[in-house]
């Protein structure tokens, strides 16, 4: 699973023109789930992104976490961060989870994020549609938090998908 956080002061996400989520201060959170991923990822990324310290503290240095300033999150489903581009111009997507899967696993950080936040500093796109999404990226600060290397992560090749990786390279 793999999480792309901005530090933001404002964003929202539109769903047909419609608000669909809108935050003050805090992050706008990618969020690409991986064909292997499961809950053990997301509360993994839930417990890494509430404790990451990128706001500033009264010295001007980034010591803060979301919890400590009563930021928000904007969580946004985005299959397209496992896009495979070392071939040709077009982007694979065979790393991505299935779809229902995805969704599953997308819903479920949504919960994680309101028990450690607050219900109230959650808000969230829509899972699968075409969304719009504005924001003011402060710093400008962006993180990459990814579950991907660590130890629980499977290391047998026959959980990949073929297509992945078919020379052995």
């Amino acid at each position: 699973m793999k999480l792309i956080v901005q530090r933001v002061s404002e964003a929202h996400v539109t769903v047909g023109g419609v608000v669909k989520g809108a935050i003050g201060g805090g992050y706008v959170v990618l969020i690409g789930c991986r064909f292997d991923d499961s809950r053990r990822d997301a509360d993994y990324l839930a417990h890494r992104l509430a404790g990451l310290r990128v706001f500033n503290d009264a010295d001007g240095k980034m010591n803060l976490s979301i919890e400590q300033t009563g930021g928000s999150v904007l969580l946004i489903s985005q299959f397209t961060l496992y896009a495979d581009t070392r071939k040709g111009n077009r982007p694979g997507f065979t790393m991505g989870g299935d779809p229902a899967k995805a969704e599953a696993l997308y819903e479920y950080f949504i919960e994680q994020m309101r028990d450690v936040l607050g219900p109230d500093k959650v808000a969230h796109g829509e899972f699968g549609a075409e969304m719009r999404v504005a924001l003011v990226n402060e710093g400008p600060v962006t993180i990459e938090l990814t579950s991907d290397t660590q130890p629980w992560r499977g290391q047998d090749s026959s959980t990949k998908p073929e297509t992945h990786n078919p020379k052995g390279i």
